[in-house]
């Protein structure tokens, strides 16, 4: 019987907060959080870090979760982009519900509030160029000079910035800026801007703006009119927090979220950047953002990871202050830790050897039972065709093994899976040397994979009836990058320079069960022996399914997990023996 019983909340610095805040009646004891994205790209398992924590935290406390796209640039944002958006987020299991928002909802109200801000005094209109905003800027170690047009009368700036919204004046001629402190050791405080010129349709508002507000200023805003508590970022913002603050303590606004910063999750053998992914997707090294090698939520989805393995990971990288980098191994661990629980166990032949079994009647066959789950008594079992000639893997098989070979070779007899011991009598080669043919005999007594006569072998193969089989195409994914921090580039280098040549290969001629004949498209199963799978839902045709490789059955981290439990009930127990 499985364990159903829901495991505790893990403790974090976020969560401590909230708790703190409803304890003392903060926001009148209200959660409420957002996930912000940018519909330039599709989301990544980083983005996939933030959505189960804020929507997660959200449905703990009772409260709710924003959806909000950032639409401010509308240069690099797309329709499709967003409807991809949407579609990870649900498959991740959670819904925003009615509180679906985009920050172009907002554009009159923004602009109202930039107006003000202008009448108290504290924004103007600058006509620096972009390159001379940052001329003046300064460095880390100088302080930076005020804009000649820093002191222009509230009544000049008005009627400017009013002319900037009626497209009187050219792209990056002028910008508005927040009148800050131009000395200040934070940079972003420098006097940014907060609005800019772009002659550029919006896909939803159309042609009815040419002036476009900044993130800093949209984010903090868009955050009070929804009434945001709690506003987590990840970490490199946390320089922009002051400004956020700025802004919102200028305004009449409704409300005064409060921002928290966590880590990012960086991933070994992986890219993080959008603009970089989106790099391998216009270059054609991958063939989309929904390529199975890509660290994108729907690169996941079509290579058959599950949303709860994606959750689990998240959970158990926990929520930190400091950057960190996990090994891309642990989130492997949680996909197979979820699909060894709930995948159908098959049998296919990735590089099939034929074998024949010399004994065995001629024309004939029979259905032999195979169970489709062992961690699952309640999946069943299933009746696999059995007959005289079989496809194994060529890998089962070799004319010379080594000692600890436990396989099929000459005059040795090995199990076959749910069907009979067998012994190697012979085998057949080609004019190149391959082995084209092997040759066995069977015992009838064994008849199930057992031997009434209390006989042991060593090995167990797989086998695929070959008059029954469906011949299938088999892709295996190996990881994009051959190195564990693709983004560490030497200088004249370039992170396209750490791709793997091996990262897929394509086998055709692969022997499966005849039942897999008709498997839907995101039909997950194990094929013994060789790994997770999933029917590839993009290239699918009906009776000729295109398999996708999960991930492999190698698992280091599952050997790591099961050290790190027994190393705990060991303290346990020594700490239940001092209190005893």
């Amino acid at each position: 019987m499985k364990n159903t019983e829901k495991a505790p909340p893990v403790s974090n610095f976020i969560r401590n907060i909230i708790i703190e805040d409803i304890k003392a009646n903060k926001n009148d004891g209200r959660v409420i959080t957002r996930f912000p994205p940018e519909p330039n790209g599709y989301l990544h398992i980083g983005h996939a870090k933030s959505i189960v924590l804020n929507f997660g935290l959200a449905k703990e406390f009772g409260g709710r979760c924003h959806l909000r796209f950032d639409d401010t640039n509308p240069t690099k944002e797309e329709v499709e982009y967003i409807e991809a958006i949407k579609e990870d987020v649900k498959w991740l299991g959670y819904d925003w519900g009615e509180h679906l928002y985009f920050a172009s909802d907002y554009f009159e109200k923004l602009y109202e509030y930039a107006e003000e801000l202008i009448r108290r005094g504290k924004a103007f209109v600058c006509d620096l160029s972009p390159e001379e905003i940052r001329e003046y800027r300064g460095t880390l170690t100088e302080p930076g000079r005020e804009s000649p047009y820093r002191n222009r009368s509230v009544e000049e700036n008005l009627d400017l910035f009013r002319r900037m919204r009626a497209g009187e004046f050219p792209d990056g001629s002028r910008t508005l800026r927040a009148k800050i402190d131009m000395s200040s050791g934070n940079l972003n405080m420098r006097d940014p801007v907060i609005y800019r010129i772009m002659h550029v349709p919006h896909h939803r508002t159309g042609d009815r703006w040419c002036i476009y507000p900044m993130y800093d200023y949209t984010h903090c805003l868009s955050d009070s009119i929804e009434g945001i508590t709690h506003s987590i970022c990840t970490l490199e913002f946390e320089d922009h927090r002051p400004l956020y603050d700025w802004v919102l303590d200028q305004l009449p606004v409704p409300c005064h979220p409060q921002q928290i910063e966590f880590a990012r999750l960086n991933l070994t053998y992986t890219i993080m950047s959008k603009r970089k992914l989106m790099k391998l997707v216009e270059t054609g090294v991958v063939s989309g953002w929904d390529d199975p090698r890509m660290p994108t939520i729907s690169g996941m989805r079509r290579r058959g990871y599950p949303p709860a393995a994606i959750r689990q990971f998240c959970e158990k990288i926990g929520v930190a202050k400091r950057d960190s980098v996990v090994d891309i191994g642990l989130l492997e661990f949680c996909v197979r830790d979820e699909l060894n629980r709930t995948a159908d166990r098959v049998m296919g032949v990735l590089n099939p050897v034929k074998l024949i079994i010399e004994n065995y009647p001629e024309g004939e066959s029979e259905e032999l039972e195979a169970v489709n789950n062992p961690e699952d008594p309640s999946a069943g079992t299933r009746m696999v065709p059995f007959s005289r000639e079989l496809y194994i893997e060529r890998e089962d098989f070799m004319e010379d093994p080594p000692k600890k070979f436990f396989r099929l070779a000459p005059g040795r007899e090995v199990r076959l899976r749910y069907a009979y011991f067998v012994t190697c009598t012979g085998f057949k080669k080609d004019e190149d040397g391959n082995i084209v043919e092997i040759r066995a005999t069977y015992d009838p007594a064994t008849k199930g994979g057992d031997s009434p006569d209390g006989r042991k072998v060593k090995g167990t193969i797989h086998w695929v009836s070959a008059p029954h089989a469906i011949k299938a195409r088999v892709r295996l994914f190996d990881r994009l990058f051959s190195v564990p921090a693709p983004e560490r580039v030497k200088e004249g280098g370039d992170f396209t320079d750490f791709l793997n040549p091996d990262s897929l290969t394509v086998l055709d001629g692969c022997m499966l069960e005849p039942g897999l004949k008709d498997a839907a498209p995101g039909y997950v199963c194990q094929f013994e022996r060789r790994g997770y799978f999933v029917v590839d839902e993009k290239d699918f045709v009906p009776g000729s399914p295109v398999f996708n490789r999960i991930v492999s059955l190698r698992d280091s981290w599952a050997r790591i997990e099961k050290q790190r439990q027994q190393e705990e009930a060991r303290k346990n127990k020594q700490k239940s023996g001092r209190k005893r």
